[in-house]
C-alpha cells in the first residue's frame, strides 16, 4: 500500500483539479460581470453648472458624485463606473441596464433636499442647510451628525421643533422629522428637544463613522446650489462588445490549445504538471475576478491573457532550470528542488516589478485603464502560487513515483 502511496495521491490531485474546474468553469464564467463595452448601456456626461453662491470646486464635484452614486444604486446597476473629468465635469457609464432613457432621467435630475413632517409637510429645503459634517460623540464615542442651518432655516427649524417638543409625548412617531433626498428617505431622526440655534445632532443607528460620513456627505450634496446638464447621452449597444467576446474565446482556445501540445512535447512530465497547474489557475483568477466584483472590460480581457502568458514563462523558466540540474548529472529529485529554488527568485524579480507597473497604472490611471491593472495583478498573484507551489507539490510526488524515475520523462 505504501508503495502506491504516491501514484494514488498524484491521480487524487489530478481528479480534484478535473473535478473542480468540470464544476466551477461554467458557474464562474457566468457570474463575471462585463463591462459597457461588452454589455451595452449608457454613457452619460454631466456638467456642473456654477451660480452666484458657489463655486465649483473639488469638494462640491465629490458631493455630486455621492449623489449619483445613490441614484444609480436605485437603478440597481452593479459596479457603475463613475469618474470625474476635468474641473467641472463627470462622466457616468452604467452597463447592462434595462431602461437607458430612464436611467438618463434619474442621472439629469437637480439633487433636492427636504426636510418633512411626519404629515409630509415640507418645513425646509436643501438650500436651508448650511452644511453636515460626521463627527465622533466626545462622551459616548459613537458617529453622529452635526448639522447647521442658515439664519432662516435655524428660525424655522427652532420654531417647528418647539412646536414638536411640547406638544406630543416623547415617544409619539409624530415627534420626527424626516430628511429626504431625491424622494427617498436618507433618515428619520427623532426630536428629544427644542433646538433654538440651528444646529442639530443626528445621532443612533450608525454602527461605523463612515455611514455617518456618507450620510453627512449626501446631505451637503442635497443642499449644493450648484444645478447639473447633460452634456453627451450616448447609448451604446451591446453587438461590438458580444463580437468581442467571441474572438475572445476562439483566440482563448487556439491559444490554450498551442500552449498545451507545446508544453506536453517540449517538456513532457513537467509539461503535463504546468497543463494542470493552468488548469487550476483559471479556476481561481475566475474565481477572483467574479469574487471581488470586478467589471470586465476588453483592457480587463487583455491583463487575464497577458498573465496567462506570464504564468506559463513561469513555467518554462523553472523547467529549463530542472533541465540544467539533471544534465549535470543530478538526480532527479535533487533537480528538481534545485531547479524550482533556483528559479522562484528569477520568476519574483520579473513578477514583482510587472506588478509595480499594475499599481502605478492603477493609481494613476482611471476607467477601463484600472481595469487592466486589476486582472493583470491577480493573474500574477494567482501565477505565482500555481507555479511555485502547486506545480511543485505536483511534481515532487511524481518523481517517487517508480515508472517517473527517467531523464526522458523531463525532456532530456
Amino acid at each position: 500500500m505504501v508503495k502506491h502511496a504516491n501514484t494514488f495521491k498524484l491521480l487524487l490531485i489530478i481528479l480534484l483539479v478535473a473535478a473542480i474546474s468540470f464544476f466551477s468553469y461554467p458557474p464562474l464564467i457566468n457570474s463575471l460581470n462585463l463591462g459597457l463595452d461588452l454589455r451595452g448601456g449608457v454613457h452619460i456626461v454631466l456638467g456642473a453648472i456654477e451660480t452666484e453662491d458657489a463655486k465649483v470646486t473639488d469638494e462640491v464635484m465629490e458631493q455630486l458624485m455621492m449623489v449619483m452614486r445613490q441614484r444609480v444604486d436605485e437603478l440597481g446597476v452593479s459596479e457603475p463606473y463613475i469618474q470625474r473629468e476635468g474641473d467641472k465635469r463627470l462622466i457616468v457609464e452604467l452597463a447592462g441596464i434595462d431602461n437607458p432613457e430612464e436611467a438618463v432621467q434619474i442621472i439629469g435630475k437637480t439633487a433636492s433636499l427636504e426636510f418633512q413632517l411626519a404629515d409630509g409637510t415640507v418645513i425646509l429645503h436643501g438650500g436651508d442647510l448650511e452644511t453636515a459634517q460626521a463627527r465622533m460623540d466626545q462622551y459616548t464615542q459613537s458617529p453622529q451628525v452635526n448639522l447647521k442651518f442658515k439664519p432662516e432655516g435655524a428660525r424655522i427649524f427652532a420654531q417647528v421643533t418647539g412646536e414638536l417638543a411640547n406638544s406630543y409625548p416623547p415617544q409619539d412617531p409624530r415627534r420626527h422629522i424626516a430628511i429626504l433626498l431625491d424622494g427617498e428617505v436618507l433618515t428619520n431622526p427623532h426630536v428629544n428637544e427644542a433646538i433654538p440655534d440651528g444646529q442639530a445632532v443626528i445621532s443612533g443607528g450608525f454602527n461605523e463613522f463612515t455611514e455617518a460620513a456618507n450620510l453627512a456627505a449626501l446631505l451637503r450634496a442635497g443642499a449644493l446650489p450648484v444645478d447639473v446638464e447633460i452634456l453627451e447621452k450616448r447609448l451604446v449597444g451591446p453587438q461590438l462588445g458580444l463580437d468581442s467576446i467571441e474572438k475572445s474565446k476562439k483566440a482563448i482556445a487556439i491559444g490554450i490549445t498551442f500552449i498545451i501540445l507545446f508544453m506536453l512535447v517540449v517538456y513532457r512530465l513537467n509539461g503535463l504538471a504546468a497543463n494542470i497547474s493552468l488548469v487550476l489557475y483559471g479556476v481561481i483568477l475566475l474565481a477572483l475576478v467574479s469574487g471581488i466584483k470586478v467589471t470586465l472590460t476588453l483592457p480587463g480581457i487583455a491583463g487575464l491573457l497577458l498573465s496567462v502568458g506570464m504564468a506559463v514563462d513561469a513555467n518554462i523558466i523553472i523547467y529549463e532550470r530542472i533541465k540544467e540540474e539533471l544534465r549535470d548529472k543530478k538526480s532527479i529529485r535533487a533537480a528538481v528542488d534545485a531547479g524550482f529554488r533556483r528559479a522562484t527568485l528569477t520568476i519574483l524579480d520579473a513578477n514583482i516589478t510587472t506588478l509595480i507597473g499594475a499599481f502605478v497604472l492603477y493609481f494613476f490611471g482611471a476607467g477601463m485603464i484600472r481595469g487592466f491593472a486589476v486582472t493583470l495583478t491577480l493573474g500574477i498573484l494567482t501565477s505565482m502560487f500555481t507555479s511555485l507551489i502547486f506545480s511543485r507539490i505536483l511534481l515532487r510526488t511524481a518523481v517517487k513515483i517508480k515508472i517517473f524515475q527517467n531523464t526522458r520523462y523531463f525532456g532530456v
